[in-house]
């Protein structure tokens, strides 16, 4: 395996963020991945697992141990049954599942960063999970020290959590297997009211597979959470925040600052989310406490084109990007008494 110290971990991020790992090692097979895995475990090294880096956000002091890229490959279609290896770039995979007439993951056409990281996160965009249809997870289990298979049920997911994200030192992935739908061409229905509207079809209307995946990628690129090199506004990890899910009198105390704030016909996005809770928007709550598209004058800001994405402008420091977290963190909590949670993952830093 490909082995290098003191490397900067930043080009291996969408952030372009981190100072470097104390060893580097790239894993191109299942086999190597769990060599090296085992190596830090046995030699009790603090270990880093690196896919497509879409959701880190690293300390500029960079990591004190072993950090693995994840850059297996396997891409295996069976009819309706997809196999990914968890270093399969996730947009190539997306593309070709829809170019083979196959429904079900369309709608997360765009998302950046590698298979593996799917069902940790439980990846989900414009009315689509992977927990819909991820059948299987093939992992290794650090404590037991050896693979299993995980089956939907035991993956325990729900809003961009499951048991992987839950227990995060425990479970490599190494494959993830998709049950797809095969609707002679067709999408899966449209589930989100913004890509129903723009396709110009009603929610639960079926549309040409490639016509919904085109779509969402315009609709992604507008807000710049498709990844472009020379396009600042796609420096980042996309959603910085995760929509918060409230309970009834949080959401009630929620509504009643809203109104005190933004006056009585202020309406806060609600959305189901289980008995007794309610989602409800970040990206309105922090271009409704002030910090709208572009807010900031340093090298890290909010991005020019979706409140919910912080930026780095070319020359940002990690802690530049935190300091501009934390101030949106405070604001949305002074305004509205909600705080937000951070969706990407740190490493060395926390808000």
């Amino acid at each position: 395996m490909p082995e290098l110290h003191d490397t900067p971990l930043a080009p291996l991020t969408t952030f372009r963020l981190g100072g470097p790992a104390d060893r580097l090692i790239t894993a191109t097979t299942d086999a190597e991945l769990i060599a090296a895995v085992r190596a830090a475990d046995d030699s009790g090294t603090p270990l880093l697992l690196i896919g497509g880096g879409s959701n880190l956000v690293i300390g500029d002091k960079g990591f004190a141990g072993t950090a693995v890229r994840i850059a297996t490959t396997g891409f295996a279609l069976d009819g309706d049954r997809l196999e990914l290896a968890a270093g399969e770039v996730w947009t190539d995979a997306v593309a070709r599942v829809a170019a083979a007439g196959l429904a079900g993951i369309e709608c997360l056409a765009g998302i950046p960063g590698s298979a593996g990281a799917t069902p940790i996160q439980n990846v989900g965009a414009y009315g689509q999970e992977v927990s819909t249809t991820v059948t299987e997870v093939v992992a290794y289990d650090r404590r037991a020290r050896g693979t299993v298979v995980l089956d939907n049920a035991a993956c325990a997911f729900s809003y961009r959590h499951s048991r992987f994200k839950a227990d995060p030192e425990r479970y490599v992935v190494l494959r993830v297997r998709f049950a797809l739908e095969d609707a002679d061409g067709l999408s899966a229905p449209v589930r989100y009211a913004e890509t129903a509207r723009v396709l110009g079809v009603e929610v639960g209307d079926r549309v040409p597979l490639d016509r919904a995946r085109d779509t969402v990628l315009k609709l992604r690129a507008g807000k710049g959470m498709v990844l472009d090199p020379e396009d600042h506004d796609t420096w980042s990890a996309g959603s910085f925040f995760t929509n918060p899910i409230l309970t009834e009198p949080e959401f009630a105390a929620f509504r009643e600052r809203a109104a005190a704030r933004l006056g009585p016909d202020a309406v806060p996005p609600a959305y189901p989310a289980g008995e007794g809770r309610t989602k409800t928007s970040a990206a309105w709550l922090i271009d409704r406490a002030g910090f709208t598209k572009g807010y900031g004058t340093g090298a890290a800001r909010i991005s020019g084109k979706h409140t919910l994405a912080l930026t780095n402008r070319g020359a940002a420091t990690t802690e530049d990007l935190l300091t501009l977290a934390r101030e949106v963190v405070t604001g949305v909590r002074d305004a509205f008494g909600v705080t937000l949670v951070n969706e990407p993952v740190m490493v060395g830093v926390e808000l």
